[in-house]
């Protein structure tokens, strides 16, 4: 099973403002920072998501040693399993409203890419918002994926709860669950791919509309 899966890597950077151009270049400095801000709750969840996951893994691994004997105990990992897995999915949830709300905050760009005067630099604030609008998507992937893969989970230990459970049932259950978390592999190495490209263009716009900063790290 693909587990121990941490699902999201790379965060994007922030900045502060250390002196610059007027609107609107520097309008949309401030919705893209203040996007960044809204993604802090995503951040956040990402340890616990992976320690969560870590902590499945151990349970299935604690499972699968166990003969039919043991059943109680099967039943009672099982049980702890499933607990893990529902406080994981709220910790999900957060991550998600979290990417929402970024969301949301990122959209206002539009209007401030419309003042531009500078045609190149209004191009590459275009090029800009159509990279973050592909990583919003992706993510949107790897959440979708992810709460398939958690459904599947959930399958996997009610099975483990069945005295009576076949092994070809089982293991048919277990390739469903990788064929999912491949999924979300897929799909969080597009997010992180197109989370790398936005910062590089970010870093890139205010560069070229004149507006220095610094990473705060």
């Amino acid at each position: 099973m693909l587990k121990g899966f941490s699902s999201i890597a790379v965060i994007l950077f922030s900045t502060v403002l250390i002196s610059g151009c007027s609107a609107p270049e520097e309008q949309i400095h401030s919705i893209l920072e203040e996007a960044v801000e809204k993604e802090r709750g995503f951040e956040e969840q990402q340890m616990p998501i992976t320690e969560s996951e870590k902590k499945e893994k151990q349970l299935y691994d604690q499972i699968i040693k166990l003969g039919m004997k043991e059943f109680d105990q099967i039943v009672k990992l099982s049980d702890e399993a499933l607990k893990n897995i529902q406080e994981r999915e709220k910790l999900i949830e957060k991550e998600h409203t979290s990417i929402k709300d970024s969301k949301e905050e990122f959209s206002k760009i539009a209007d401030e890419i419309k003042d531009i005067d500078d045609q190149k630099l209004k191009e590459q604030a275009e090029e800009l918002k159509a990279t973050m609008e592909s990583r919003y998507a992706a993510h949107e992937d790897v959440y979708k994926s992810y709460k398939e893969s958690i459904a599947l989970d959930k399958e996997l230990y009610g099975l483990f709860k069945k005295e009576d459970l076949k092994m070809d049932e089982l293991q048919a259950q277990i390739d469903k669950i990788n064929v999912a978390y491949q999924k979300v592999l897929e799909a969080s190495e597009k997010f992180n791919t197109e989370t790398e490209q936005y910062n590089q263009e970010k870093k890139a716009f205010y560069e070229n509309a004149g507006i220095e900063t610094k990473d705060i790290k």
